[in-house]
């Protein structure tokens, strides 16, 4: 009877410890832009500047227009493959800023 509880009490605690990770990664969805530009960035057109601000030292962003925030982004080679471009981004989100995971095209 020990045996089982000590089973059982620790297959929750492992049950409730990858829950507790898993909650950290959400999918954002927003457009990569520049830091300079923010939310004003936030269309296809804009890619070039964008480009250009990142080549002179601006972060590139993802731009939120549903909660209207602009997030860091810890992978800046992957959001330049997507500047200008409506997208999702899966990751860890921790106040504005998110470790990503992947960018992906919205569909």
């Amino acid at each position: 009877m020990r045996i089982r509880l000590v089973v059982l009490l620790g297959l929750c605690m492992v049950l409730s410890l990858s829950f507790a990770l898993m909650a950290d990664h959400h999918q954002h969805t927003g457009w990569i832009t520049d830091a300079k530009c923010g939310a004003n960035g936030a269309k296809a057109e804009h890619k070039q500047c964008a480009l250009k601000c990142a080549e002179g030292g601006q972060k590139l962003v993802l731009y939120s227009p549903s909660d209207k925030k602009t997030y860091a982004l810890d992978n800046q080679a992957l959001a330049k493959e997507h500047v200008g471009h409506e997208v999702v981004v899966e990751g860890a989100a921790k106040g504005d800023s998110i470790t990503v995971k992947k960018i992906e095209a919205k569909k």
